[in-house]
């Protein structure tokens, strides 16, 4: 396993470390097993957030029992006003089932209003670094997704990481990421896969660990298959070959354009509609000749694209700003709807 300095942090983190979102769809004894699974193979970063439902106590009961230790542990919230930071950070040390987490960032900061509360006298960083004063945090960063914000974050010294959205189809922050690197800032990156997007996950890991600027990416993980298939990705020396360079130039030509990460910040829709969903299926359909397969399953989901009520709600949600009424129209389309 490779390791690399997150930043001023000190911490010297593994490459690969473990996305959290995807444990909520297994359980606390499932999560325990991947955890023995990560700490054999030397994997020490996790991720999770206040936002992933049970993530953060499966957790706490996985790492209980001497594993907490091997891991620096991680975790964001919403929280932009100080109490309500205060009050998630003391959730999540609870949930967790620890007396400090290493890394408490301010999750997917990105209106003006969003910076103008958190860092003000009253704001989350302050929760958090009262937190940090008594030894319940130790590190403090946040988590972006557009370019603009985390050009803004740069501007803060008390952010020592930022998490940003990194892949071989979106790589609009590589020069900040440089600029991060410069500041001693630590960069964590998020949606390695693109949310799914990329089914190549060994070629998606080995671009990402090719960026020096890059200390960690953390895929999403919910089996024991996919974080030994993560690893050994991550200990593949050497430089992107030919073939592999030219593997990542088709699947940006497959992938440009606006695309689904299945974020789910679009939820909850107005009209029921599970909006990722439909977009993976059209993919399906679109992409990978599982046409058949995919109308199956989109025909038995019980709400339809095409019930979309044009609200504008999930837009306003996303935070990469697609188009998703117009999406939404153009699937209901693809499967015959009108």
């Amino acid at each position: 396993m490779q390791y690399r300095a997150l930043g001023k942090t000190g911490l010297r983190v593994s490459a690969v470390g473990f996305g959290g979102i995807p444990i909520q769809r297994i359980d606390a004894a499932g999560t325990r097993v991947l955890m023995e699974l990560l700490a054999e193979k030397g994997v020490n970063f996790i991720d999770t957030a206040r936002g992933y439902t049970v993530s953060e106590s499966y957790l706490g009961e996985a790492l209980s029992g001497g594993l907490r230790e091997r891991f620096f542990l991680a975790t964001k919230s919403m929280a932009r006003d100080r109490e309500s930071m205060a009050r998630d950070i003391e959730t999540s040390l609870c949930q967790l089932k620890t007396d400090h987490i290493d890394l408490y960032q301010l999750h997917n900061i990105k209106t003006d209003a969003d910076f103008e509360l958190a860092f003000s006298e009253r704001g989350a960083v302050t929760a958090i670094e009262d937190a940090m004063r008594a030894g319940r945090v130790r590190h403090l960063g946040a988590s972006a997704h557009s370019a603009k914000s985390f050009e803004r974050l740069l501007g803060y010294p008390q952010i020592e990481t930022i998490m940003f959205p990194y892949n071989i189809v979106e790589n609009q922050g590589e020069a900040l990421m440089a600029r991060a690197a410069a500041q001693g800032v630590g960069v964590i990156a998020m949606k390695p896969l693109a949310g799914g997007n990329i089914t190549d996950g060994t070629l998606a890991l080995r671009y990402i660990l090719q960026n020096p600027n890059c200390a960690v990416a953390i895929p999403g993980m919910a089996s024991p298959d996919e974080a030994a298939a993560n690893v050994a990705a991550a200990e593949i020396e050497g430089p992107l070959t030919p073939e592999e360079l030219a593997a990542c130039e088709a699947i940006r030509t497959e992938l440009s354009g606006s695309f689904c990460r299945r974020c789910g910040y679009c939820a909850p829709c107005t009209a029921g509609i599970d909006i990722p969903s439909v977009f993976v299926l059209e993919n399906y359909v679109k992409h990978y000749d599982l046409a058949d397969w995919a109308r199956a399953r989109y025909e038995a989901a019980p709400v339809k694209a095409s019930a979309c009520v044009g609200c504008g709600l999930c837009e306003a949600r996303c935070p990469y700003e697609l188009p998703i009424r117009e999406k939404l129209r153009a699937a209901a389309r693809t499967f015959g709807e009108r």
